[in-house]
């Protein structure tokens, strides 16, 4: 599978004794394509309902369309697990958790999204009375160190108590002055419709030196011979926006570029995921590689949503690629930071019926030549996770994970990466 942020790979096997929830996490984001081919169809139905319900309740904000899903998802799962009990694999269910999601829809109604909440309340107390106090140990003798913090942990909420009970809590020390001077600039306000920036995209901070300084020598060392005719292309759709083909503009108006260029291996993207763990205002950074050697293991081309119709939304309004260099040009005054993809197509118009995700492979054109292109970075809205169609064969050991764009011609688009990948690949 190819590298993603939150995926843990284990070369050497892991025994179920050092079995841990990030564990349990990160193999539940790729369970469904690893078994479908080799399980009954209803198994794979019954995962994916499963996991379609706890994603979807873990999202920041929860509509009444959210709820309805909720009830088609629980539906579902409640059809298809009956496919364990007909076969004898189970003679009844009598699992707390599965019973507890009967109950999600009137407590979401009545107590807001849990958003990440532990709805184990033996696990979650044990994250706050031993897995946080030991991270803010020195890891030595921590025991000791532990009790300390606890101990100053209840003095600090028993404080709370008291404080609230005097009413000292309410309001802020601006509260009387802000209320005061509500009234003066209440009639000089009014409401704006600004629709949030989704996704901010920089690339790092110093460029290859070792890498191709011209066009023609990074078409030479990515084996694209028409790269210079794409740069030429993606020039005259930043210099003429309102061109419907950029192919029919002639070289006299737009004969492209021929200068130096900077190559940079990596772009940071810092995107709008308030349902992920996240920063101040909901916002989440990530890293997308285009690097021909990645920590000593191999080359690294990660995938990325495209941007392609903001009208349209989900998977109708974005497109797939792998991102193959970044480089930045400066042409008549103004930079340009680009990225050379190659793109992936749709596999039908509609998601894959038994596992839920998008299936895309790579684009040719004509059948044979890969459909490479250059794009202005501002059009990446973030990393994108496709995982290899394995069918019904079992995976050599030899293969490699950079190896699976080079053999597999199909792949899942992995809406279960992480939670706003599952809110933006519909």
């Amino acid at each position: 599978v190819p590298p993603f942020p939150g995926l843990r790979r284990f070369p050497q096997g892991r025994h179920f004794k050092q079995w841990t929830g990030d564990d349990s996490k990160a193999l539940m984001k790729v369970y469904l394509p690893a078994i479908e081919g080799h399980l009954p169809q209803e198994v794979i139905s019954t995962f994916r309902a499963f996991l379609e319900f706890c994603y979807t309740v873990q999202r920041n904000v929860l509509t009444v369309k959210d709820l309805d899903y909720l009830d088609e998802v629980l539906t579902r799962f409640h059809r298809h697990r009956k496919f364990f009990k007909t076969t004898g694999v189970v003679t009844t269910f009598s699992l707390p958790r599965q019973h507890s999601m009967k109950h999600y829809k009137q407590l979401i109604q009545l107590f807001g999204a849990p958003n990440g909440l532990c709805s184990s309340i033996t696990e979650s107390k044990h994250v706050k009375a031993v897995k946080k106090p030991y991270r803010r140990t020195s890891k030595y003798r921590a025991l000791g160190q532990m009790l300390i913090i606890n101990q100053r942990l209840d003095k600090l909420a028993a404080s709370r108590i008291d404080f609230k009970s005097w009413g000292m809590l309410e309001g802020t020390c601006l509260s009387m002055q802000l209320s005061a001077s509500i009234d003066d600039v209440q009639d000089d306000c009014e409401d704006v419709d600004r629709r949030k920036v989704k996704a901010h995209v920089h690339l790092a901070q110093t460029h290859q030196r070792n890498r191709a300084r011209t066009v023609v020598a990074l078409a030479d060392e990515l084996n694209i011979p028409n790269l210079l005719e794409l740069v030429r292309q993606f020039l005259c759709g930043q210099l003429y926006p309102d061109a419907h083909d950029p192919t029919t503009i002639s070289h006299l108006e737009c004969p492209g570029y021929h200068g130096n260029i900077s190559i940079y291996n990596s772009a940071s993207l810092t995107f709008y995921a308030p349902s992920d763990l996240s920063g101040v205002g909901g916002m989440r950074r990530e890293y997308i590689q285009a690097t021909p050697a990645w920590r000593q293991d191999g080359p690294q081309y990660d995938c990325m949503f495209i941007i392609t119709d903001p009208e349209l939304e989900g998977m109708r309004g974005m497109d797939v690629a792998r991102v193959l260099c970044f480089f930045v040009f400066k042409t008549q005054g103004k930079q340009y930071p680009c990225a050379v993809v190659w793109w992936f197509d749709r596999i039908g118009d509609m998601p894959d019926e038994t596992t839920g995700m998008w299936m895309v492979h790579p684009s040719f054109i004509w059948g044979q030549q890969p459909n490479f292109a250059v794009i202005h970075v501002d059009a990446i809205f973030r990393a994108a996770h496709l995982i290899p169609i394995f069918g019904r064969e079992l995976v050599p050991l030899e293969i490699k994970p950079y190896h699976c764009y080079n053999i597999y011609r199909g792949f899942y688009v992995n809406k279960f990466a992480d939670h706003h990948a599952f809110e933006v690949a519909f």
